[in-house]
């Protein structure tokens, strides 16, 4: 009897622990909120430096919300995109006729894929160890860059 108890009793921890699991790698509610790049802490791989920049996340209840706002070294003008996604239904944002942007949940990073005339970007955001969030940006013809953002 005292085999089947504790085979019992672990079979309860096992799946209270599993259901725990799931429960926090689903709760992508940790995104939400306003971003500020920290540039010393970005690997911009040659190319152009952004100067400030912001990244807002907004998930609930399957409708993803990303909005960027950069400014490059040297330039006068803020670079501003928007994304809104209804990623429970696989939905795909199309504006004009070229441009194309689909956002979704890959596990716990969000992916943000932009085609303008055929060339696809893929924005990856991620939490990292220290509480801050990073951006992976690979483009078509470029390296990929790496930016790092902390909680306003």
């Amino acid at each position: 009897m005292r085999t089947s108890s504790a085979t019992a009793i672990g079979g309860v921890v096992l799946t209270t622990l599993l259901f725990a699991f799931s429960a926090i790698a689903r709760d992508h509610s940790a995104m939400n909120g306003t971003w500020t790049l920290v540039p010393a802490k970005c690997e911009f791989a040659g190319q152009p430096v952004v100067q400030t920049g912001t990244v807002t996340i907004h998930e609930r209840d399957g409708i993803i919300v990303v909005e960027r706002s950069f400014k490059y070294e040297g330039g006068a003008e803020n670079f501003f995109y928007r994304d809104v996604t209804d990623a429970e239904n696989n939905a795909t944002i199309k504006t004009g006729k070229d441009l194309k942007s689909k956002t979704r949940w890959d596990r716990d990073a969000l992916k943000v894929t932009t085609t303008d005339s055929g060339a696809v970007t893929l924005e990856t955001y991620t939490l990292i160890a220290d509480g801050a969030m990073m951006a992976s940006v690979v483009r078509p013809g470029h390296a990929a860059i790496t930016l790092v953002f902390q909680r306003q």
